[in-house]
């Protein structure tokens, strides 16, 4: 439901499995809750989709309670947050919620669906993040990929609607996958986090 003619992510998801993997990792921070992605492998316990976006928002879809079903029950796991938040609180659920999923789920590979709008100067999105917390991510999620020893992640460019933002936010996220990634650790606080951690746990050790 959004401006995708093809949904990246998931064509490379499909074809990382038909040529051998056995679990991918699907990482969106994209503004927009990827309700097209989700909905591909929501059944589907090769694929583990993780998804912090703005809400209410566009498409409403991306609730704490969805997580998957069928085999894919628990290997979907959403984190909306509320319009104005900052790289503190994306931090919170990288370091609450998504490292512990991943380094349990422990995958193959890991793509991001890396969308630049929830930067703070972009029309349509209404978060507050810089183009350098772009580059933390990126530095964040290639760090896990080696701990886990998987390939280096995939960035698949996705939503951002102000150029100059876009143009920074992609060139920061290039450069992160170099660096270091910060020293990110959850110390609680965040109800956001909290709920998803607490209705993940029955089937994710890590975060219960």
């Amino acid at each position: 439901m959004g401006f995708c003619l093809t949904n990246h992510a998931a064509v490379a998801a499909g074809h990382a499995l038909s040529g051998g993997l056995e679990r991918v990792a699907i990482l969106d921070w994209d503004v927009h809750h990827g309700n097209g992605t989700q909905d591909i492998f929501y059944d589907d316990a090769r694929v583990l989709y993780l998804s912090m976006h703005q809400s209410p928002f566009y498409p409403g879809t991306g609730g704490l309670d969805e997580v998957g079903e069928g085999q894919g029950r628990g290997f979907t796991a959403n984190v909306p947050l509320p319009a104005g938040s900052g790289e503190d609180v994306y931090a919170a659920v990288f370091a609450g919620v998504f490292a512990p999923l991943l380094v349990e789920f422990s995958p193959g590979l890991i793509l991001v669906s890396a969308g630049f709008d929830a930067h703070a100067d972009d029309l349509l999105g209404g978060m507050v993040l810089s183009s350098d917390a772009f580059a933390r991510f990126a530095a964040f999620v290639t760090q896990v990929s080696r701990e886990i020893g998987a390939a280096p992640p995939a960035f698949v460019l996705e939503g951002g609607y102000n150029l100059r933002a876009l143009t920074e936010s992609v060139a920061a996220c290039m450069r992160g996958a170099r660096d270091k990634a910060p020293d990110w650790r959850y110390a609680g606080g965040i109800w956001q986090v909290e709920k998803s951690r607490k209705i993940l746990a029955p089937f994710w050790r890590d975060v219960g």
